[in-house]
């Protein structure tokens, strides 16, 4: 092994304990009470810029070591009481943890830093620390999605996907709970036969042209390329491993065991069908121990995104002059790594909203009665399959009156009495905002149509509860994994199609006389069909994909209720073929995308089947028919 290898893996070990440093002496600094800071946490902060400063001289990076020698001294006078803890000097340290951020995104292919800023930042460290009171500028809030790409070109410091943040500092008690680091790759190398199976899929049918030509938008401009900030690497625990290799012991055995039997078949013996059958359900068991196993080394705490939040929401209520308590709950809740490095986004952005937009100033606070201190609290937790993420804000609520103005002001179809939920989804259209004026934090209403379709692309959904005067609670409904789900096979003619079982509220086989023949003003057509005193709009899968149907009644078949962004709707299938677990394989990257369709996935014959999206289907299915009758109407 070369010398040059040696040092790249050992860069590697410095990098990921560097991030898991920074992001304690961020959590640790947030957290501290500057009128009584606790001792064992001043000294924890105090190792962490000590470790730092070591490793980076170790390892050849000596303008952190710089940073780190400057901060270190201020950081020993004031754990040893000769210098007072004060506001400016927690700012500092924050703005110190920041440039080294930056300094060390710089050394893994990053953008360098500004020496100039290196200089002023020390500058201003070292008057501090000798007891000079030098002008301190405002630290740049913890990098997030609207930071500058400085700011968000280091992934693993701040999503601590590592979920060793909240340890103490110290090298000795990192080392504590040895681990493995693995290369993981990516969950969704599907098999050839998905790639076949996909160029066979009818392509959904064009809708029915309008009326009115629809212009088109012009083109987007590209987006600057970005260095992907997705880590290959993931750290395992021991206990882990080894029960891996516990479960791959056992399936050896099992494997042995069926071999065994099957020779003894092919001597002339006997079979014995119930040491078979005994022998398959202990394989069963076997793989599915170790298919749970392996998901779990996939699995990360979400306290790997709620820890980056403290730091976010002080600056953020600093900027604002707004106070704001952070409470956090369920932060050992676990998800899937790729989901919980992808919703970092749009959490980060629901909790700018809140600071923003949903807590007031302490003044509008007290005037209506309330603590001058708002509060928000994000929780996690798991209901059913799934694990549900909450960001509730006691402040003033959604506008309703606003937003439904707003929303005719722009065009966006709005019934005469539509109920809460419906304007609350309103919010959620492309370029909507109800601010007075754009600031630096929001207002620009390009956010959360972005939310709810990076929720949406993960297999999740969104739901908000307001109230006027009492504050806001946006639900975020998650898969545990983005590698297995349970869904309901379903047929349609000679074609399998799954629909995840999270959208299905019910099924059913509706009486003729409860579906509706519409025709709109513009001569198109659509169903609706009447469920437990609404009208629901009727979506014909076959005619969606382009299918020849066993029948075209809805009563002779099967309408599915699900729950998609825009209300509940009915789709109509042949005939249910019951509900399994399945194993996702990604379409796009394997063929390309299909609209209508979010994966696939391999069923037990070896077939292939379509992963149905069933947002965009119902919307596809809406094209087809009228395009502005409503999702849900009451009887």
């Amino acid at each position: 092994m070369s010398l040059d290898m040696d040092m790249s893996e050992f860069h590697a070990i410095f990098f990921e304990e560097a991030a898991e440093h920074l992001a304690s002496l961020e959590a640790l600094l947030v957290g501290l009470d500057r009128m009584n800071p606790d001792s064992e946490a001043l000294n924890a902060i105090f190792r962490a810029a000590h470790s730092i400063k070591g490793s980076s001289a170790t390892f050849g990076f000596p303008d952190m070591a710089a940073v780190t020698h400057d901060l270190e001294t201020l950081l020993d006078r004031v754990r040893k009481q000769e210098l007072v803890l004060t506001e400016v000097m927690v700012d500092i340290t924050l703005e110190a943890r920041d440039v080294l951020l930056l300094q060390l995104a710089a050394h893994q292919g990053g953008e360098p830093v500004a020496q100039a800023l290196i200089d002023d930042l020390c500058e201003r460290v070292r008057a501090l620390a000798h007891g000079e009171a030098g002008p301190v500028s405002t630290p740049a809030p913890a990098p997030d999605a609207a930071c500058d790409k400085p700011a968000t070109a280091v992934r693993s410091a701040d999503d601590g996907a590592n979920a060793a943040v909240a340890e103490e500092a110290a090298p000795r008690a990192l080392r504590k709970k040895p681990a493995f680091f693995c290369n993981m790759p990516a969950p969704d190398q599907a098999a050839p036969a998905v790639t076949q199976a996909a160029a066979e899929v009818p392509e959904p049918r064009p809708a029915a042209p309008a009326g009115q030509p629809v212009a088109q938008p012009a083109p987007a401009r590209a987006a600057a390329p970005v260095r992907s900030l997705e880590s290959s690497s993931i750290r395992v625990s021991v206990e882990k491993v080894d029960q891996l290799i516990n479960l791959v012991g056992e399936l050896v055995i099992t494997q042995s065991m069926l071999a065994q039997t099957a020779q003894s078949g092919l001597a002339g013996d006997s079979l014995d069908d119930e040491r078979l059958y005994e022998r398959l359900q202990q394989l069963e068991r076997n793989t599915r121990e170790l298919q749970e196993s392996v998901m779990s080394i996939r699995m990360l705490p979400v306290s790997a995104v709620f820890n980056r939040f403290p730091r976010l929401v002080r600056d953020l209520a600093g900027k604002l002059d707004k106070q704001i308590e952070l409470r956090t709950f369920g932060e050992a809740t676990e998800l899937d790594r790729g989901v919980i490095e992808k919703i970092t986004d749009p959490l980060t952005h629901l909790v700018r909203n809140s600071v923003d937009h949903g807590i007031e100033s302490p003044a509008e606070r007290e005037q209506a009665g309330k603590p001058a201190k708002g509060v928000l609290t994000l929780s996690a937790y798991h209901q059913g399959g799934s694990v549900i993420i909450q960001i509730q804000d006691d402040g003033k609520g959604l506008d309703r009156e606003r937003i439904l103005a707003k929303a005719r002001e722009r065009g966006l179809p709005v019934s005469e009495s539509p109920a809460d939920q419906e304007v609350w989804n309103l919010i959620f259209a492309p370029g909507f905002s109800t601010a007075e004026a754009v600031t630096d934090v929001s207002g620009r209403g390009v956010g959360m149509d972005v939310v709810r379709r990076n929720i949406e692309s993960l297999g999740g959904r969104v739901d908000i509860a307001s109230q006027r005067g009492q504050g806001t609670t946006i639900s975020i409904r998650l898969p545990l994994t983005l590698a297995i789900m349970d869904g309901m096979s379903v047929g349609i003619g000679d074609q399998t199609y799954i629909v995840p079982l999270t959208a299905i509220i019910e099924s059913l086989r509706p009486q003729a006389a409860d579906v509706k023949a519409l025709v709109g003003h513009d001569g198109s057509k659509g169903r609706l069909v009447h469920v437990r005193g609404e009208y629901l709009p009727l979506v014909a899968l076959h005619e969606v994909f382009a299918l020849t149907p066993k029948t075209d009644r809805p009563e002779k078949g099967i309408l599915i209720i699900v729950d998609t962004e825009s209300g509940r709707a009915a789709l109509f299938v042949d005939e249910l073929l019951g509900q399994r677990q399945v194993v996702i394989k990604s379409l796009e990257s394997n063929y390309r995308k299909v609209p209508g369709i979010s994966a696939a996935t391999i069923m037990g014959d070896g077939s292939v089947s379509m992963i149905l999206d069933v947002s965009e289907a119902v919307r596809l299915g809406r094209r087809h028919g009228l395009a502005s009758y409503p999702m849900a109407c009451a009887v």
